[in-house]
C-alpha cells in the first residue's frame, strides 16, 4: 500500500474519532458578591469516556509550616500518594477526614491519622506517607493546633482542575456530547447543584456562583 495513502487514511480515521472534535471548555467561579474565587475545584464528567490531556497528579507533597498546610488546597486522582513534611520545630498531627457535609456520611474508621515530630535544628524534617483512595473532598487538620486547615480533593474523573486567581478553570479535549459539571470550594458547605452541559467542537463557557464569600487566603 502506498505510504502516502496510508497516512491520509490514518488522518481521516482520526478526524472521525469523537475526541478529534473535542473542543475547549471554560468555567468561571464567583462568590456570593460576584468576585472571582481561586482554588475552587471544577470536575467535568463526560458521558463519553476518554483520556484527559492534563493528567491529575498521582504524587504530592504537603508541608506543615508556620502553622499551615502548604499548599492549602491540592487536587489529585484517586489512589494518589502523599508525603507530609513537618518543617515546624514543634510536633504536628495530620488528621484526614471527609470535608464539609460529607463528614456526616463517612463510615467509622475512614480517613487516617499521622504524627510528625518537630524538625530538629540543623537536621532533616520529619515525614510521613499516606494515600487517598476514595473520591471526594478531604479535610486535613491537626489535633494540637485547631486553626490548621488544609484540603485535598480526590477526583475520580480525569477532567478536573482548580480555578486560578481570576476564578477560571480551563479544559481542552473534553469529548463532545453531554457532560455533568461539579464545583467544590472548601467553604461552600452546601453542595452547588451539578450542571448539565453539552460539549461541542466550538468553545463552551459556563459559570457557577457560590452562596458564600470565602475568607482570603493567608499569605
Amino acid at each position: 500500500m502506498n505510504r502516502n495513502f496510508s497516512s491520509l487514511a490514518a488522518c481521516a480515521l482520526l478526524a472521525l474519532s469523537p475526541l478529534a472534535w473535542a473542543g475547549s471548555y471554560t468555567v468561571t467561579v464567583v462568590d456570593k458578591e460576584g468576585k472571582p474565587v481561586p482554588d475552587a475545584v471544577v470536575v467535568v464528567m463526560p458521558a463519553t469516556a476518554g483520556t484527559s490531556r492534563a493528567p491529575l497528579p498521582t504524587q504530592l507533597t504537603i508541608t506543615q509550616e508556620k502553622m499551615r498546610f502548604l499548599p492549602a488546597v491540592s487536587l489529585v486522582s484517586v489512589g494518589a500518594k502523599a508525603r507530609f513534611i513537618n518543617n515546624d520545630p514543634w510536633e504536628h498531627h495530620v488528621r484526614a477526614s471527609a470535608a464539609g457535609a460529607m463528614q456526616f456520611n463517612a463510615a467509622a474508621g475512614e480517613g487516617f491519622e499521622l504524627r510528625l515530630d518537630g524538625k530538629p535544628e540543623g537536621k532533616p524534617a520529619k515525614t510521613a506517607d499516606a494515600s487517598f483512595d476514595k473520591a471526594g473532598a478531604v479535610l486535613l487538620g491537626c489535633h494540637l493546633h485547631a486553626s490548621m486547615r488544609g484540603y485535598v480533593y480526590v477526583s475520580d474523573s480525569p477532567w478536573a482542575a482548580m480555578t486560578n486567581d481570576a476564578g477560571v478553570a480551563s479544559f481542552d479535549g473534553v469529548p463532545d456530547g453531554a457532560a455533568k459539571v461539579r464545583v467544590w470550594q472548601s467553604e461552600q458547605l452546601i453542595d452547588l447543584p451539578v450542571q448539565q452541559v453539552m460539549m461541542t467542537p466550538a468553545p463552551v463557557k459556563t459559570s457557577f456562583q457560590l452562596t458564600v464569600v470565602p475568607r482570603k487566603r493567608r499569605v
